[in-house]
């Protein structure tokens, strides 16, 4: 499959924000199932942009606008080439030991609640990794309603289980939360996902997990979707939570009250070639 995307970060100041800064991990890398054919980040304002790698092999790029800004958008537009590989992950880059991934967060710190859900899946069936996180994926699914929308990065796992609902991140965080407290090394990833009803139009990013399957590798779970990751996916970024995976995370000095809204197009690249051919 080969997805294109435009998504828009749109930033409002109140007043003009300075010193500004915004840290984007924004962009793609290669693996296996996964080329990036073109990507770009242009920030609407003038400014110094510098590209980084962080401690996960993330691409993070750090932009200071040249001058106070009372409006910045960050706009990010791709192509990507994906290959169904079952989820399978091979070939990324990994600047980590394994074991890091069974690190607790504030934000993925099992509650009581979901250490049961954990122990409970666990026992009903086949105990050995692969199937387990399935029934994992599964029970997660089925407990929590999925609400598409914008992220906090407030939202602890145990908040948003016992609320019953969350987005992507939410629902992600609570299985991250109950398959590291079954031993599992389990990590945050953030992207984009090309949705399989066809709607281009979406209101944010995408968010799932990857866990470590003997004999297999790092393997994708998408708690919101209840399903295995596929070639519908572009994997951006990656981290112990959402913290460590943010697609923009900023800093800046007056402003006042700062408004937020996001555009984001996913969509096959072939649905624009034949777009333009029919307005021809």
């Amino acid at each position: 499959m080969r997805i294109r995307l435009v998504h828009e970060t749109i930033y409002a100041y109140e007043q003009p924000a300075r010193g500004l800064i915004q840290v984007m991990r924004l962009t793609p890398r290669d693996h296996d199932g996964q080329y990036v054919r073109r990507w770009r980040i242009e920030p609407s304002v003038d400014g110094r942009m510098t590209e980084r790698e962080d401690g996960f092999g993330n691409i993070v790029h750090w932009f200071t606008p040249d001058e106070p800004a009372d409006a910045l958008t960050v706009r990010v537009s791709g192509e990507v080439d994906t290959n169904e590989t079952h989820g399978i992950v091979r070939g990324a880059v990994e600047r980590l030991p394994d074991l890091f991934y069974l690190r607790e967060t504030d934000l993925v710190s099992p509650s009581d609640e979901i250490q049961e859900l954990a122990e409970r899946t666990q026992a009903a069936g086949d105990r050995s990794v692969l199937p387990c996180l399935h029934r994992l994926l599964a029970a997660v699914h089925d407990h929590m309603d999925f609400e598409p929308g914008p992220a906090s990065a407030s939202t602890t796992a145990a908040r948003s289980f016992e609320a019953g609902k969350g987005v992507c991140q939410d629902l992600t965080h609570v299985f991250i939360a109950a398959a590291r407290h079954l031993g599992i090394p389990t990590r945050y990833v953030s992207g984009y996902f090309h949705r399989r009803d066809g709607t281009a139009e979406q209101e944010a990013g995408h968010a799932w997990a990857e866990a470590l399957v003997p004999d297999l590798g790092w393997v994708g779970f998408d708690p919101s979707q209840g399903l295995g990751t596929d070639e519908a996916y572009i994997r951006v970024a990656i981290g112990l939570d959402y913290l460590g995976a943010a697609p923009i995370r900023g800093s800046r000095t007056g402003g006042g009250t700062e408004t937020l809204d996001v555009r984001l197009r996913v969509e096959p690249a072939q649905a624009q070639v034949q777009q333009r051919q029919s307005q021809a």
